[in-house]
């Protein structure tokens, strides 16, 4: 059996990561999670009888916690964040506290504990941003993984210093410790603030749909389905020191990605709502998936089109599960 600790396990990405490693018959899953509000049991009630699954609700900051659960661990797989741009801006303390402070935590205890491998998530966010080109006429710049980091938020620059930090464990201390940079993500059970399922929401409730600036910011779009199975490969046969990105190929404006969620819910673009724009609102990600192509054997599958009426209509059909998140 391989035995992964996976920390965030309860959260988006988590859960869904969580849910295909107990595909595989010879994994067992330890989950740690604090269950703050983007946690939540209610992501894992499919798995929670599974008797290779065990949960248990602690804080990555606590030092002593983190070091008896890696006993016995193969693999740790590290995504327990604090991640919305928005509420940095508002306070950046928990964002120091969990995304510094609790990597710091983890990658001390797995080397203690001697741990096999070290799996670092991360953002495409630390690269700052990229000239903005309309990605429906033209190509433009891409991140890859020697761009050099420019994060311009304090969620970005916590996670940059995260990532310095797992990196630093290897080439110091010499564990073996990969990071992977992804893009946006989107999919089932990502809790309703971030820009889909907050529309969604929006939408099913008949309230505007608020959308900053004028609708033009660029985000590449990654399924959360082909982020896990990149997270996969990368725990299993990335390199030691090594980054690797992750991206859909799927290069949409807020406004157009927006303008998806009306017409898969048969409405029209009148429900949209210009606001003011957000602080430091980078104007475009892009990301070269190249290097984990080339290395891992990794690819996405999902088409953000198909992707998109697929979540649509899982938060169509799973109100319940969104009534009980935002409590």
């Amino acid at each position: 059996m391989t035995r992964v600790l996976v920390t965030g396990g309860a959260g988006f990405i988590g859960s869904n990561l969580v849910r295909m490693l107990l595909e595989r018959p010879d994994v067992e899953v330890v989950n740690l999670d604090a269950l703050t509000y983007a946690g939540h049991l209610e992501n894992l009630s499919d798995v929670a009888d599974d008797p290779r699954h065990t949960f248990v609700h602690g804080d990555i900051c606590d030092a002593a916690l983190a070091r008896d659960l890696m006993d016995g661990v193969d693999w740790v797989m590290h995504l327990a964040a604090e991640s919305h741009v928005d509420r940095s801006i508002d306070s950046d303390h928990a964002f120091v506290r969990t995304n510094v402070v609790g990597t710091a935590a983890l990658l001390a205890a797995a080397l203690d504990a001697r741990v096999g491998r070290f799996l670092h998530v991360s953002t495409d966010e630390v690269y700052g941003e990229l000239p903005w080109v309309d990605p429906e006429i033209d190509e433009g710049p891409l991140f890859t993984e020697d761009t050099p980091l420019s994060p311009r938020s304090p969620y970005s620059a916590t996670k940059a210093a995260s990532d310095h930090l797992a990196l630093a464990y290897h080439t110091t201390h010499g564990l073996d410790v990969s990071v992977t940079r992804c893009s946006n993500n989107y999919g089932p059970y990502q809790f309703p603030e971030k820009l889909i399922p907050l529309m969604i929401d929006r939408a099913l409730r008949g309230e505007p749909l608020p959308v900053y600036g004028d609708g033009l910011n660029v985000r590449d779009w990654i399924h959360v389905d082909d982020h896990c199975r990149g997270l996969i490969a990368a725990v299993e046969r990335g390199e030691a020191g090594r980054v690797y990105n992750f991206g859909g190929r799927s290069e949409r404006t807020n406004l157009r990605v927006v303008e998806g969620v009306l017409a898969a819910l048969g409405l029209d673009a009148s429900r949209i709502n210009f606001v003011a724009d957000r602080p430091g609102h980078d104007r475009r990600y892009a990301i070269d998936d190249s290097r984990a192509r080339a290395e891992l054997g990794w690819r996405s599958h999902e088409t953000f089109e198909v992707g998109l009426a697929d979540t649509v209509a899982w938060y169509v059909d799973n109100q319940a599960w969104v009534q009980a998140v935002q409590g």
